[in-house]
């Protein structure tokens, strides 16, 4: 079992032509053992030349039962990266999956729309250069994650990200799924201002804001606590209503623990979303 980290002392979390270099085991990889069968393998994939554009792919022991693509939140701010992620990705690898911890450009650090958008389009792409197994793809993110991996699941759509890799299942863990809302509510102090660089009558909100890209073509949960301080459930709760009445296939997945039990290994949520996962596969 994983380190766990305790989120609850952060501060609010929450086209581009990919260049892909997918290494061998570096120096951020897992430890040799004597025994390959030991520990699963890392391998670090960069997709640009920028130091945030990479992320980590780990390969369970034995057949993979598919790819869990981990998107980190912290409201798209730099002083937020993809550790977040790690235990999550160390936990999930352990029970059958093959991981993807992906790091992107973030406000403050060259990220906003549509860097940070592009970013996360490349990485998943970059699973095209592997030998991995892209039957199964299922997009996990947290808040600001929540919405790019919401969001990851639409953007074949536009012509701006075409697709080779595309995803197959979310799962939002108190997603910002709503950015013109979340801009109304000021949430994270501005976030989505920042993120956008615009208002929500901007025309690039019909490319990042996932409640415009209703219904998906692809099953989706929204996990979300009622005593989330941070993003209110009204913005998973809004987004299923929706979503239903144009015909898509989703579910909210009402947990415990605030803003940060959905990314605590081990917390009730933590359970809730991995037993979502076992539905998959």
């Amino acid at each position: 079992m994983p380190t766990r980290i305790d989120r609850r002392t952060l501060l609010a979390a929450a086209g581009l032509v990919p260049v892909l270099a997918a290494c061998g085991a570096d120096a951020n990889s897992d430890p040799a053992t004597t025994d390959d069968e030991e520990q699963p393998m890392t391998d670090r994939l960069t997709y640009g030349d920028d130091e945030s554009q990479w992320a980590d792919l780990r390969r369970p022991r034995g057949a993979s039962r598919g790819v869990v693509v981990i998107i980190h939140g912290g409201f798209w701010k730099a002083e937020y990266d993809a550790s977040l992620g790690e235990p999550l990705a160390a936990d999930l690898t352990a029970q059958g999956w093959t991981t993807l911890n992906v790091e992107y450009r973030r406000v403050g650090n060259g990220g906003g729309f549509p860097a940070t958008f592009d970013d996360v389009h490349a990485a998943i792409e970059a699973l095209a250069g592997t030998d991995v197994d892209t039957t199964t793809v299922v997009t996990l993110g947290h808040s600001a994650g929540g919405h790019l991996a919401t969001w990851a699941a639409a953007r074949g759509r536009f012509e701006e990200w075409p697709t080779a890799v595309p995803v197959t299942h979310v799962v939002s863990q108190a997603g910002v799924v709503d950015l013109t809302t979340a801009y109304d509510q000021d949430l994270g102090g501005g976030a989505v201002e920042a993120l956008m660089g615009s208002a929500p009558d901007s025309p690039d909100y019909e490319l990042a804001d996932p409640v415009r890209h209703i219904p998906l073509d692809v099953p989706a949960w929204m996990v979300h606590a009622a005593d989330d301080p941070v993003v209110p459930i009204s913005q998973s709760q809004d987004y299923v209503v929706a979503a239903r009445a144009a015909g898509a296939e989703v579910e909210l997945v009402e947990v415990e623990g605030g803003h940060f039990g959905v990314i605590e290994v081990g917390s009730p949520a933590w359970t809730d979303i991995v037993a979502v996962l076992d539905t998959i596969a």
